[in-house]
């Protein structure tokens, strides 16, 4: 069986591998945009930061490592067309038949309408950062400009960890969100703290502030605000992606949640032997109960391998592998700092028919008598009439073991767990690293007293 993938990043490779895990007679081909199969993408700040000093580190595996596992990779072959009836696929002047195609195609940088971006490019110093070429690009920009300061417009996740990255490199840093709040995907409770911590650091933060223009100015940058204007010698626009869905829409796929393929939860989408998965797909939402957008590393490495499963087989047991759904389960090390969260916030549960509310509170990480106990800045969403654990989020020192915390809820919430249900799990324990009771169960009883009085 010929398995055609086009994309070689997490979704793709991931689809790959699992294709001749399952079946090792599946002829897999990986039909690659550029020369960086399987790099994180995710590691590109720690690249610009210098805490990974050589790119090539950011390699999950090396092509040999692929090619070892049986995979015919094809690099620098962008696909420019798929045929669905014919089964072929077309990469420049070459034409590859398929049985079965994963469509991996990914994201692509949402672009806010800002004047002057499209006149303007890494060459300049201005640059978006979403493949390992545009980190190519950025390095030289630095380097090459002898930058000493840089505006970054957004602070989402990677916004903010390249607020840090640029940093540590000594540049003085500006963050412009349009938004009220660095982080929008935390509440404004949790983002005022993320705020401070960044302006300790010497951060410039702006939030309820949208860049308008972007122009040269001698040889510098200078981005115009509605609040005023900021120089600089390199701009970063970070401002979130979009799924790249041109070649699947133009190929007759249906469209779902914001503009992305539509599959169901075994990957399929509406073309015959045609599956997608990753960022370029739609999502399954566990408490939601319906599809949507969540682009994430984690889910896409996840639905590639349910696309290749279904794609050459069913199990042993004659059933089709089926996604379980996401949360958007996602943490950011921010200096010293972690945010992290999982499930619904008030705001989405309600919408969703839920009856949410939201209890903060701060624990330590660990007993206060022994030294370096941080707090854990929590929020526990649950529904007030059923109790069901809807949500968390979390904030605390990089050392709290914030993010594994924010997987102990991610886990109850996909079995459908109370917030009553954490109080009764049988967590560690040891002075140095916790508590008796731990800072997540001391915020769901905190949340089991407020809640209902």
């Amino acid at each position: 069986m010929r398995l055609l993938v086009i994309g070689g990043s997490d979704a793709g490779i991931s689809a790959g591998l699992a294709a001749r895990e399952h079946d090792p007679t599946t002829d897999v081909t990986l039909l690659v945009a550029d020369t960086y199969p399987n790099f994180s993408i995710c590691g590109i700040p720690y690249h610009l930061s210098g805490d990974v000093p050589d790119w090539h580190r950011l390699a999950h595996r090396t092509r040999t490592d692929l090619e070892a596992a049986g995979l015919n990779l094809l690099l620098n072959h962008r696909v420019t067309a798929v045929d669905p009836q014919a089964h072929t696929v077309t990469a420049g002047t070459a034409t590859h038949g398929y049985d079965k195609l994963i469509i991996g195609t990914g994201a692509l940088p949402a672009v806010p309408p800002i004047n002057g971006l499209d006149q303007l490019g890494w060459t300049d110093g201005v640059h978006v950062l979403h493949s390992m070429g545009d980190m190519f690009d950025v390095q030289n920009s630095l380097l090459q400009r002898q930058a000493r300061a840089a505006v970054i417009i957004g602070a989402g996740y990677i916004g903010l960890e390249m607020a840090e990255a640029l940093t540590t490199r000594g540049l003085h840093v500006t963050v412009l969100e349009q938004l009220d709040q660095v982080m929008p995907t935390i509440d404004p409770e949790l983002a005022a703290h993320l705020e401070h911590h960044l302006t300790e650091r010497g951060v410039s933060v702006h939030t309820g502030t949208k860049a308008q223009a972007i122009r040269t100015n001698d040889d510098r940058l200078a981005v115009d605000t509605d609040n005023g204007t900021h120089d600089a010698d390199i701009v970063l626009v970070v401002t979130g992606v979009r799924p790249d869905t041109s070649l699947a829409a133009a190929a007759g796929a249906e469209l779902g949640a914001r503009g992305a393929i539509a599959v169901d939860r075994q990957m399929r989408t509406n073309l015959p032997d045609v599956y997608a998965a990753g960022d370029c797909a739609q999502t399954w939402h566990r408490l939601l109960d319906q599809h949507v957008y969540l682009p994430l590393g984690s889910t896409a490495h996840k639905q590639g391998r349910i696309a290749a499963l279904n794609a050459t087989g069913a199990n042993a047991t004659g059933a089709n592998a089926v996604f379980a759904g996401s949360l958007g389960t996602q943490a950011v090390k921010v200096f010293d700092l972690v945010a992290a969260g999982t499930g619904l916030r008030d705001t989405t549960a309600r919408q969703a028919g839920y009856d949410p509310i939201t209890i903060d509170t701060v624990a330590d990480d660990h007993k206060a008598y022994y030294p370096g106990a941080t707090p854990i800045r929590l929020r526990i969403t649950g529904d007030r009439s059923t109790g069901r654990l809807l949500g968390a989020q979390l904030l605390g020192h990089h050392g709290a073991e914030i993010a594994k915390r924010v997987d102990t809820y991610a886990t109850a919430i996909s079995y459908r767990a109370t917030v009553d249900d954490i109080a009764d799990l049988d967590l560690s324990y040891t002075p140095p690293l916790g508590s008796p009771w731990d800072a997540t169960q001391i915020a769901t009883t905190a949340w089991q007293r407020l809640a209902n009085p």
